[in-house]
């Protein structure tokens, strides 16, 4: 019989991830979307079914080995395989050198570097054995080069940029596609319009669109292995760059 393919978007939150598991799921995938805090992901799974797709929800912190190890293992034994992995946890934080704190740094090595590698291998472990899988990392202007303020959270996106290109070299012989994505300026969420809302009087499309964000993770998911792309970046046309 037949089991579900699943794509696995660990940090599903209300924009970029909740639209990639949207878009896998409007496609036939059954979404497996977490956070820490499975009530925070409630929205997320009413619309995928609302618009007809398949979900389950989990609450995991992706710092935690065990954690780990435990949903990869819920995922393939109780609901199908996995095919599609999307690691988009954030830990976008900002203070001066003399004001990050050991924990503040700690923490968001934590978020990225390691999480992603945590729930990276658990995903290359069930894909390798069965030939085939995309893996997709959510990158940031902070993957290629830090700014002022950001040395935490850049030390940590360059690590899950390294993460993505040993794996990619390792995995791509074994028919596992790995890309890197860089997003590249604000994305519409209800903080920035908040915080900046200047950044919606500059005119249409002026902003990072979660829908349009998710439609390039699908299409890197499509894409043959001839000619597979292993990093991109994304902007709005107006991002200065």
């Amino acid at each position: 019989m037949a089991r579900d393919k699943v794509c696995v978007v660990i940090g599903a939150g209300d924009a970029t991830g909740g639209a990639i598991a949207r878009r896998f799921a409007r496609e036939g995938y059954t979404a497996v979307v977490t956070r820490r805090s499975a009530d925070k992901l409630q929205s997320l799974v009413a619309r995928i079914v609302e618009e007809g797709g398949r979900v389950h929800p989990f609450g995991s912190d992706a710092r935690d080995e065990a954690q780990v190890e435990a949903l990869f293992r819920q995922i393939e034994t109780e609901i199908g395989e996995v095919e599609v992995f999307v690691f988009n946890i954030g830990g976008n934080v900002r203070f001066d050198i003399r004001d990050t704190t050991s924990r503040v740094y700690r923490k968001v090595w934590e978020m990225t570097a390691f999480a992603g590698f945590l729930t990276a291998r658990e995903a290359a472990k069930a894909m390798v054995p069965r030939g085939k899988g995309t893996m997709i990392f959510t990158g940031a202007t902070a993957s290629i080069r830090g700014g002022r303020g950001f040395s935490a959270f850049a030390g940590g996106k360059h690590a899950v940029r390294a993460l993505a290109q040993s794996m990619a070299r390792e995995l791509g012989p074994q028919n596992i596609h790995v890309a890197h994505v860089i997003v590249d300026g604000a994305i519409d969420t209800e903080w920035i319009k908040a915080n900046f809302p200047d950044r919606y009087n500059v005119g249409p499309d002026a902003i990072l669109n979660p829908d349009d964000i998710a439609e390039t993770y699908w299409q890197l998911h499509r894409q043959k292995r001839s000619a597979w792309t292993f990093e991109m970046d994304i902007r709005p046309w107006k991002e200065n760059w």
